[in-house]
Parts: structure tokens; C-alpha cells; sequence
């Protein structure tokens, strides 16, 4: 089964994320600060990354950054899922190395079934 990092701090959101992925038998883990999503991706190496932008401390830009520039987590597939919806803040995550670029608010079928195509 996949491992899934779930990166964000809204607690609405969590409870939202935690259930879908709960309903569809999934192995994932919560992070709630960049430096957290970081230490937990290094110990866990999950195959996907659901990750917010505006989060406590190190925000999910340089997160995403420091995923992609790490040799051993490079390869696992980020989705940012922001409620930053600007073209500007979308290629800013693409800089960052990120492979996709969800906004909020967001389909939770949608969500579910790019997940599904990911982590086969």
C-alpha cells in the first residue's frame, strides 16, 4: 500500500483529507509544519506528498525545494494544494519542483482519483 504525507496546518482540511483517504484504505501520515513534512518524509519516504503552501515556519515552496534537491526523496511526486490560485503563485510552485498544483477549494473525487493514478 502507498505511503501519503498529507502536509497542512487547517484542521477543517486535515479532518476532510484524513477521512477520504481513510475511506479508500490509504497509508498516510500528517504533518502540520514545513520542518515536520520534512523529518517525516526523510524516516518514512512516502510515494506522494499532498502539500500545502501557507504553512507555519518554512512554508511549502521550500519544502517542496528541498524534497526535490534531497537525492534519496527527489523522486516522490508532489501535488501542491493551495488556496493560492494566481498564475504567479502556480509557477512559483512548479519552480520548487512541484509535479502538480491543486487550488482550493478542490473535488474531493478529482483529488482522489489523481491520487489513484499516482500511487498505482
Amino acid at each position: 500500500m502507498a505511503r501519503i504525507l498529507i502536509v497542512e496546518d487547517e484542521e477543517p482540511i486535515i479532518k476532510s483529507l484524513t477521512f477520504l483517504f481513510r475511506q479508500e484504505g490509504y497509508n498516510f501520515t500528517v504533518a502540520q509544519s514545513g520542518e515536520e513534512a520534512i523529518r517525516i518524509a526523510s524516516e518514512r519516504k512516502p510515494e506522494l506528498i499532498l502539500l500545502d503552501i501557507m504553512l507555519p515556519g518554512m512554508d511549502g515552496y521550500e519544502v517542496c525545494r528541498r524534497i526535490k534537491n534531497t537525492p534519496e526523496l527527489k523522486d516522490i511526486y508532489v501535488i501542491m494544494l493551495s488556496a493560492k490560485s494566481q498564475e504567479a503563485d502556480r509557477e512559483r510552485g512548479f519552480e520548487s519542483g512541484a509535479d502538480e498544483y491543486i487550488t482550493k477549494p478542490f473535488s474531493p473525487n478529482q483529488l482522489m482519483a489523481k491520487v489513484k493514478g499516482i500511487v498505482r
